[in-house]
């Protein structure tokens, strides 16, 4: 690996660092019906979203609010000693991407055959302090 590709990685490792996230690969849910929930909590605080997505109808919630659970415990791993309460978290970025489609024949009348496609995502969140945020701008 050349000398800028290892300096340029060393960057991105030390940014990771402070960044807060976690993804979800292969989701049996449509991606529409999953942005759906993603529009609903993206820039909420976190606690809010949690209480958000656990009363929410929709079906593609309960792997939302799975995958906030897990970005949590990110967080945590990530800063020891801190109370949740204090870090003022939000849902900095929530974004879903298509996956896999897995393809399907459905009987038709009179000797035809319909596709049938099923959807599947991935979903991938970041979080974010506001405290972080604030400072950030301040300089």
């Amino acid at each position: 690996m050349g000398s800028r590709k290892h300096n340029k990685a060393e960057l991105r490792k030390e940014a990771n660092k402070t960044k807060y996230f976690a993804s979800l690969r292969n989701i049996p849910t449509s991606p529409r019906k999953m942005r759906l929930v993603a529009d609903m909590v993206r820039g909420m605080e976190v606690e809010k979203a949690l209480y958000v997505l656990k009363f929410s109808n929709k079906h593609a919630s309960n792997d939302m609010y799975k995958l906030l659970s897990t970005a949590i415990a990110n967080w945590k791993v990530k800063n020891e000693g801190e109370r949740l309460d204090e870090a003022n978290l939000y849902i900095k970025e929530v974004f879903v991407d298509e996956g896999r489609t897995l393809k399907r024949i459905q009987p038709a009348p009179q000797g035809r055959a319909h596709r049938i496609r099923k959807r599947s995502n991935h979903i991938t969140m970041i979080l974010d302090s506001k405290a972080t945020v604030n400072k950030s701008t301040e300089n």
